[in-house]
């Protein structure tokens, strides 16, 4: 493929990805958001393998840092989920 229609994939997947996000009810948030984080520890899964099978020294570098960012955005989700569950309950110490 040529670097025109990767980049052109590229932003129409931008496009389609805030369309379908942005006309989620409030509602499902919470349960596409626990979906959203299971793929995200698959994807940090998959960082670690390629991580281990990397040889050079700019391979070595890359594969480091999709662990660190798959982290992040794994960590990121869980916490927010957190935080949308806690709205979620009853004032006043019930629990």
């Amino acid at each position: 493929m040529t670097s025109m229609a990767i980049l052109t994939i590229f932003i129409l997947s931008i496009f389609i990805g805030f369309e379908v996000v942005s006309k989620v009810s409030t509602t499902l948030h919470t349960p596409l958001m626990s979906g959203a984080n299971a793929i995200h520890g698959i994807i940090l899964i998959g960082a670690i393998l390629v991580a281990s099978e990397a040889t050079t020294g700019l391979e070595t570098t890359l594969a480091i840092l999709a662990v660190v960012l798959a982290t992040i955005n794994m960590v990121g989700g869980f916490v927010v989920t957190d935080r949308m569950l806690e709205m979620f309950k009853g004032k006043g110490g019930k629990k």
